[in-house]
């Protein structure tokens, strides 16, 4: 009997778990007066359940997840940060309309305040703004946040990794559950049936009735097996949920892609990848370069800034571009546009320390970045060689808990065959039943820690 065969027979099982998740357990053989398991569980939904694959859980899981947005979040604002930089560097250039009116009831055409050559005064002015300093020459600021959105970016890639292994494992935790949930139940149908076999044989004086004893504690442990797989079932069930639905629902269903996973590559090409995409690295080499440019902007504090202000405009008793100036009428209308510039150049004297302090804390950032892009590289090297080492023994173990499963199905088989016959005992079925759904169990559970291995090295190497 090979795993498909044995898949088939428990195909029943396996479709109520997936179309009924809200049915009652209702165990194979179960008398009428026992109560099902009624596990409490959301409120059914009217709506047919939608079919989830694992990329469309990854994708719903990207949208949802508060830790992933974060960290694209920061991206995004890493990228808005560069763009502020590079514009710090450029002139600004505003536009400003101001009107001063002061009270004029003295001797003089003048206002009555200093600041004014008339009772009314106008000012429309176009200003341009600007700092010269080294960072406008070493263009600091946009290197920092160059750094800065690369680090950023690298880390949403660690994060969309890292979501994905997670949803990877509770998405085949979800379909093992399934098959165990089978599995058990198909179990619990062959204990009853040893069961019944065991109690006819019994009053036909066949065997003894330490036999039917031994039968019947064999089903009633499957009968508990198998509430536990329901409840296990369930609870993957709503890890799942939780991750995939803005609304909390249950009522999807998977594909069973568990045994048709992705082939391992090559050490070589592995190894290749995780040197080219690996965003640890990455983020750590850029969180180097961001503390770089931090220790050159501390030490550019202690050179001298220049500045300039340039206004072009009107400031004249008449918003018009020509008008009498009121304290010499006799020249009559003159030009008002005009313009004036205010330079500046300062330098730095002395600030009790507070210049130098701050450029010993940018060296010890940069002392700590150094340290931490070491540790990431040699971190990566050790995941890598664990990873897929991981990988390469699930798979291994895989094929090995296939072929241990179909072995066990044939024991099973031949060993009903014998107790028919009066060749074995209730003892050795009751051991081959057992043996039959550990090793199912362990292939299910073999087949996951590939898939889950697999999403693992996948942090380290990208996706392939």
């Amino acid at each position: 009997m090979t795993i498909g065969t044995v898949r088939l027979a428990a195909a029943a099982g396996l479709a109520w778990a997936i179309a009924s998740p809200h049915a009652s357990a209702q165990i194979p053989g179960q008398s009428p007066g026992q109560p099902p398991l009624a596990l409490a569980q959301p409120e059914p939904q009217n709506a047919p359940p939608p079919l989830i694959t694992l990329k469309d859980a990854l994708d719903r899981a990207r949208e949802l997840d508060a830790q992933y947005r974060s960290a694209e979040t920061d991206a995004e604002i890493a990228r808005q940060d560069r763009l502020q930089a590079r514009n710090s560097l450029l002139p600004t250039f505003s536009n400003s309309t101001q009107y001063l009116g002061t009270q004029g009831d003295t001797p003089l055409a003048t206002g009555r305040f200093v600041t004014s050559d008339g009772v009314n005064v106008w000012r429309e002015w176009a200003i341009g703004r600007g700092d010269v300093t080294a960072a406008t020459f070493l263009k600091t600021p946009i290197k920092r946040a160059q750094a800065a959105e690369a680090a950023a970016t690298a880390r949403a890639e660690i994060a969309r990794r890292g979501l994905a292994v997670t949803v990877t494992q509770r998405y085949y935790a979800l379909v093992s559950a399934e098959h165990h949930y089978a599995t058990s139940q198909q179990a619990v149908a062959q204990a009853q049936r040893f069961y019944d076999i065991a109690q006819r044989q019994q009053r036909l004086g066949q065997v003894a009735q330490a036999d039917v004893i031994k039968a019947e504690i064999s089903y009633r442990q499957q009968e508990q097996a198998f509430r536990d797989a329901v409840l296990q079932m369930e609870n993957a069930r709503l890890a799942l949920a939780v991750l995939l639905f803005p609304t909390f629902t249950e009522n999807f269903t998977v594909v069973d892609d568990l045994s048709v996973a992705a082939p391992l590559p090559p050490f070589p090409d592995v190894r290749e990848m995780a040197g080219r995409e690996n965003p640890d690295v990455r983020a750590a080499t850029e969180t180097l370069r961001v503390a770089e440019q931090e220790v050159s902007t501390a030490r550019q504090a202690f050179l001298p800034t220049f500045s300039y202000d340039t206004v072009y405009g009107i400031e004249a008793n008449q918003f018009a571009l020509r008008s009498v100036y009121v304290a010499q009428p006799e020249l009559g209308p003159l030009p008002n546009p005009g313009y004036f510039v205010t330079l500046n150049l300062a330098v730095p004297i002395w600030d009790w320390g507070t210049t130098r302090s701050r450029l010993h804390q940018a060296s010890a950032r940069r002392t700590l970045a150094q340290v931490q892009l070491s540790q990431a590289q040699r971190q990566v090297i050790g995941n890598l060689y664990t990873f897929y080492n991981e990988a390469l023994t699930a798979r291994t173990n895989a094929d090995s808990a296939q072929h241990v499963a179909e072995l066990a199905a044939e024991s099973l088989r031949l060993t009903n065959l014998r107790y028919a016959a009066g060749e074995s005992s209730a003892l050795e079925v009751v051991d081959a039943q057992n043996t039959l759904v550990q090793a199912r169990d362990a292939y299910d559970a073999a087949l996951t820690r590939y898939r889950v291995a697999l999403a693992e090295l996948q942090t380290v190497t990208g996706p392939f």
